[in-house]
This record gives C-alpha cells, structure tokens and sequence, in this order.
C-alpha cells in the first residue's frame, strides 16, 4: 500500500452514477475520493484545488464534454491519469479518447473490483482497456502488419506504456527527443495506429510488450 492514499476524482453529470461510484471506493485504505463534478468546467476547476492523482471520467456530459475536459485537464496538468468510463463504445468515442491520451477506458458495466484495479493501475503509469474496447480495436486494424517494430522501438513503447512522457523516454535511453519521435513514428506506422494509447493497447493485445 502506498505511503498515501491515492487522490481520486470522479467527473459525472449524474448524481446517482457519482453518488454509487463514491461508494464503490468507501473504506478502501489506498485509495480516497477527494472531489467530484458534474462537467467538464467544473472538473478543471476542481482539479486546481483537489490535485487528484486519478480522475474518473464521463464522455457525454453538458457544457464541456468528458474529451474537451481531458485535453485541457492533460495540458494543465500533465501528471493526472485518466480513465474514461462510460456507456459508448462507439469507434468515434473510443478513438477521441485515445488521441486525448487517456490512461484507460472502461465500461460503466465494469465490476468494482475491475474500477479499484484500474484506478491503482493508472496511477502505478500503467493502462487499463475494457476488453471489448481493446477487441474492437485490434479488429478495426485488422491482421498484424508484416513489419514489426524493431526492439528499440518496442523499448520506447514499453517506456511509454509505463507513463512516461517522451523527454523522460529520451533521459532513459539516452537518446534525443527527435529520435523519440521517430521511433514513435514508426511505431505508429507498423501498428497501424496514429496515438500513443492505441499503439499500447494494439502492442499489448499483440503481445508485443
């Protein structure tokens, strides 16, 4: 268990979903609600003052919606993981939340020891995707590409699906930024993909990394 609990926000224009979703984390000795909000704005505003390691997150919300909100939320404070979790499974809602760099994306059907899981995850720099998000999107790719990605590209990728950014990746390989970005590029390319997330979630589905 952590030396501190980790600081979880839960973002949900429904009362009742925030309300049951606080419940599920009661009592739980590593992992503490320390805010919530019913949209977009209100989740930033809360963030400010909350510092919340791992946000829960709603799609379709009012005002600004749940991929607005992460954008800014991953621009303003880069260090928070976030977990979609919602109803839409749809290949337009999973792909935004994907290219907004989401740590997760998990169904409001997921039981509460898959959210506790999760969540300690995320916050560990680790990703979490329902599996029929991630059967999804192996299948929209198709057949693995004849290309595999080289094992330094795959050391960037393993990197990257541990959190971190691509300075730190270039700090620990000790390689340039640039060359970072190329490798990633490249990934990207082999996989199929055009986003971090997605090359992690297609990798591991293909027991790349």
């Amino acid at each position: 268990m952590p030396e501190h609990p980790l600081r979880l926000m839960i973002v949900d224009d429904h009362p009742v979903v925030r309300n049951g979703l606080r419940g599920m984390f009661d009592g739980l000795p590593d992992i503490v609600v320390v805010a919530e909000a019913a949209d977009g704005h209100e989740a930033l505003t809360q963030a400010r003052s909350a510092r919340p390691d791992v946000v829960l997150m709603d799609l379709r919300m009012p005002g600004l919606d749940g991929v607005g909100a992460i954008e800014r939320l991953r621009a303003g404070h880069p260090e928070v993981r976030v977990i979609v979790l919602t109803t839409y499974d749809g290949d337009a809602d999973v792909s935004r939340a994907l290219a907004a760099g989401v740590a997760g994306y998990l169904l409001k059907d997921a039981p509460r020891e898959e959210l506790h899981a999760a969540v300690r995850m995320a916050a560990a720099g680790g990703r979490i995707f329902a599996s029929k998000i991630t059967s999804q999107l192996v299948e929209r790719l198709g057949p693995a590409p004849k290309a595999a990605p080289t094992p330094r590209e795959l050391e960037v990728l393993r990197l990257i699906a541990r959190g971190a950014a691509n300075k730190e990746v270039a700090r620990a390989l000790l390689i340039s930024e640039t060359t970072v970005k190329t490798h990633l590029k490249h990934v990207f390319a082999k996989l199929g993909v055009d986003n971090r997330a997605a090359a992690v979630v297609v990798a591991m589905e293909r027991r790349l990394i």
